[in-house]
């Protein structure tokens, strides 16, 4: 053995491991490991919370809408059920065979308005009288009235009181509205500028071929 392989071998076995620091640096993995599952633990845990507040808020909400029809779903006119009106304003009930809604036309516009109501009946009807109120905004004015049936069939009136204009149409003796789906319409100036029809109101009353009375009605 020569000089220079007796001196490597004296410091290799001179040599020994820095066994504290190297438990070091595994207790400083470990805890690094162990903070990375903590953070995606909280992180799920989160989530959990989140998902089921976003349920619980969802079936409250539900739970809000069924109430609020349930409440509607009743009135002085039998079995009428009433539905929140979608985003064409259209509020719909509905009496026995009967069902009806109210809607302000969309070619109306800053200077003139129609109205439209559309009664829809499974039975063929003896009697009906249905009146419109239009609230007096402003320079509320008839122009006019129109309906898809025949206008012989009607005796039509328009009159004007301290706070509306009052169209009604009533079904001569003798005539007979058959089943199926009618539009009846009223027109009017009004005052310049977009017109709030929350304060108009329509109602009809019906009997059918077999004596029976129902009646509907609501806003715009």
């Amino acid at each position: 053995m020569n000089d220079a392989e007796g001196k490597l071998r004296e410091a290799a076995q001179a040599h020994e491991p820095d066994r504290e620091r190297m438990l070091a640096r595994v207790r400083h993995g470990m805890s690094g490991a162990g903070a990375s599952r903590a953070r995606q633990q909280t992180r799920a845990v989160s989530w959990s919370r989140v998902t089921l507040a976003t349920v619980a808020v969802g079936a409250a909400l539900v739970g809000g809408v069924l109430t609020v029809k349930s409440a509607l779903s009743h009135d002085g006119h039998g079995r009428q059920v009433a539905t929140a009106p979608d985003d064409t304003g259209v509020l719909s009930t509905e009496s026995g065979p009967l069902w009806s809604d109210g809607s302000v036309d969309p070619h109306s516009n800053g200077y003139w308005a129609q109205s439209n109501i559309t009664l829809q009946s499974r039975e063929p009807l003896a009697a009906l009288t249905l009146e419109i109120r239009i609230a007096q905004t402003g320079g509320v004015a008839t122009t006019g009235t129109w309906q898809t049936l025949p206008g012989d069939d009607f005796e039509v009136s328009v009159r004007q009181t301290g706070d509306a204009m009052v169209y009604r149409w009533t079904l001569k003796a003798g005539r007979t509205v058959p089943a199926g789906r009618h539009v009846f319409a009223t027109q009017y100036n009004h005052a310049p500028g977009g017109r709030d029809a929350g304060s108009d109101t329509y109602e009809a009353t019906t009997t059918t071929a077999t004596g029976a009375r129902h009646a509907v009605g609501g806003a715009f």
